[in-house]
């Protein structure tokens, strides 16, 4: 079963042909919740946006003063919690991601 998952993970990642440069990050919010505990359906405009996103493709990093590159410190496939109004928006494929900077990057979600 892991295997499968892994494999479909996989064929999303090679299905994306964009790769942030610098200190950008490409993520895909999560779903959010249709349903309350109470059983409430929401509406599509009563849904707030999720902060809570996985990493799909990450840039090479950002350079110092002295020209050495620092790493970003997620890999693809990490959830994480970014800033609530942070990115730019695009789809591709008919699936809406976001680009983002590293330094919007708020924490990564230990599961």
């Amino acid at each position: 079963m892991a295997t499968q998952q892994m494999a479909a993970k996989k064929d999303k990642q090679e299905q994306i042909n964009l790769r942030p440069l610098g200190n950008r990050v490409l993520v895909r919010r999560l779903k959010q919740e249709e349903t309350l505990k109470g059983g409430i359906l929401l509406p599509e405009t009563a849904k707030k946006k999720q902060e809570q996103a996985e990493v799909v493709a990450i840039g090479t990093g950002k350079k110092d003063k002295n020209g050495n590159l620092i790493p970003i410190s997620v890999k693809v496939g990490d959830i994480i919690l970014m800033e609530k109004y942070s990115g730019q928006e695009v789809t591709l494929n008919d699936q809406e991601y976001i680009i983002l900077r590293a330094d919007d990057l708020i924490a990564i979600v230990e599961q």
